[in-house]
């Protein structure tokens, strides 16, 4: 099935195909299987030996990395409700919105779909009802809320303004039966002004060459499809789908509008690919820095015709017809050099550069030993890698606060009780990469014995108290101990 062309038949267009071959580019070196780079041949003057260029694996190791500081298990979701007079309250809603992120294993996936967004530039996030029942008019009774992750290569923008995409299209592939299809879900306003609505539309498509073929809803039931639904009002003007792209100006397009994001490393390719020769070559330099035997070929076979050496290996290499002929010596060999000092400085030297293209600084990554380390000293606040982090959390910032905004509407149109909009929803990033918490703390305690900071403060900030039991516990220290 051919996305771009099922589209063009609806008449919807999208961005151009040749983006999505960037994102299919980023997506192999993320693999480290680049089919016209990682595949090669070596000639060795009779045959074309088929070789697999090793890989470091830099591209997953970057993808990892800025996955694992941005989204993991020690992010906090804060979600309060607000009273009438501004106050946060207890929260109903806050509970709720716990239980369905821990129902969608939404920090384990989160920090899956991070990495996903840091290989391809884009990932969304979907709410759908699961169990819901649908009227001829898309109304929905019962259910659960769902959160669907979906990559880059499966999103399809239809409409977008300044960045933001309004309108989408989204792959869900499907395997039934030995046979692909494809869910193919559209996102689109409907109405006018203040009557404006998102409806959700659903359409089963066959994966067939070329659009595909339509599979009618009277047959999704017996596909095991009957809970899908064709069509669905949202009741709502916002979006049910957060898109969440990485926080860099997409320049892989020749239209400067897409909405799309770009993989971290997509600016670094070259040096990709470099470090990769370089440590296919160091992996290799025993092997191929191996002596090379040079056979005339009238020696290549004894009496009986039979081969004396393997044609395969890339040791011997055959010289041409009539070498005998020109005085050279049926057979010689030459020994060649063991170069791991040099492969290792040049390996770290493109570490050095890549890391700081991808906005980590230098001295991140230090190649040892045939293996690659990662610096565990702490993070300045005027380093390139904690400028990128916070650059970087801007946007995650407003895409969860936004995704959790969209399951809070859910649950409301699903009769969950007790449920608000009317909350304060905070995000709290794990910053114990980016500053020394000790340090800091032995700092605050120098800054409090010269009264640069009072006690009260201190209290507040270390020991997580509001100021009301920060000043009584500063009261009971100061009282005197009674015999």
């Amino acid at each position: 099935m051919n996305i771009f062309t099922y589209l063009k038949n609806k008449g919807i267009d999208t961005v151009d195909t040749s983006f999505y071959s960037q994102v299919k580019l980023w997506e192999s070196w993320y693999k480290g299987n680049v089919r016209k780079f990682h595949h090669y041949h070596v000639y060795n003057g009779l045959n074309k030996i088929p070789c697999r260029r090793l890989s470091l694996g830099m591209a997953k190791k970057i993808s990892e990395d800025i996955a694992d500081v941005l989204l993991n298990e020690k992010v906090k979701i804060t979600v309060s409700e607000v009273s009438q007079e501004g106050e946060e309250t207890s929260s109903r809603t806050g509970d709720w919105i716990q239980q369905v992120l821990k129902d969608n294993h939404f920090l384990v996936k989160g920090n899956e779909y991070q990495e996903k967004k840091a290989y391809s530039g884009t990932v969304a996030y979907v709410v759908q009802v699961d169990g819901a029942t649908s009227d001829s008019e898309g109304n929905l009774t019962g259910g659960v809320p769902k959160i669907k992750y979906v990559q880059a290569k499966n999103i399809y923008p239809i409409s977008w303004e300044n960045g933001t995409v309004t309108e989408v299209a989204f792959l869900f592939p499907k395997t039934i039966g030995r046979k692909k299809y494809a869910i193919v879900q559209m996102h689109r306003l409907r109405g006018e002004g203040d009557t404006q609505e998102y409806v959700i539309t659903n359409d089963l498509v066959e994966c067939t060459n070329g659009a595909g073929t339509e599979v009618p809803p009277a047959k999704w039931e017996s596909l095991g499809l009957g809970n899908l639904v064709v069509s669905m009002r949202t009741r709502s003007d916002q979006p049910q789908f957060v898109i969440d792209r990485l926080n860099i100006v997409n320049n892989a397009d020749e239209d400067d509008t897409n909405p799309m994001g770009v993989a971290i490393f997509a600016n670094s390719i070259d040096t990709l690919a470099k470090i990769d020769l370089e440590y296919d070559s160091y992996a290799n330099e025993f092997d191929l820095g191996r002596k090379r035997i040079f056979v005339a070929p009238e020696i290549l076979e004894n009496e009986h015709g039979d081969p004396i050496f393997d044609s395969n290996d890339t040791v011997f290499y055959q010289l041409p017809d009539g070498a005998l002929a020109e005085g050279n010596k049926p057979i010689y060999e030459i020994n060649m050099d063991i170069r791991t000092d040099a492969h290792s400085k040049a390996i770290n030297d493109d570490l050095n550069f890549l890391s700081f293209k991808c906005g980590f600084g230098t001295e991140r990554y230090r190649f040892d030993k045939g293996n690659v380390q990662t610096a565990t000293q702490i993070i300045s606040e005027n380093s390139d890698m904690y400028r990128t982090i916070v650059k970087q959390e801007i946007i995650l910032d407003d895409v969860i606060k936004a995704l959790v905004m969209i399951l809070i509407r859910v649950g409301m149109r699903l009769g969950v009780p007790g449920l608000t909009d009317q909350v304060e929803i905070t995000v709290d990033f794990d910053d114990s990469i980016i500053e020394d918490t000790e340090t800091e703390r032995k700092r605050d305690r120098e800054d409090v014995n010269m009264g640069a900071m009072t006690l009260l403060e201190y209290r507040m900030k270390w020991y997580s108290e509001d100021e009301a039991t920060a000043k009584e516990h500063i009261i009971e220290e100061e009282r005197p101990v009674m015999e």
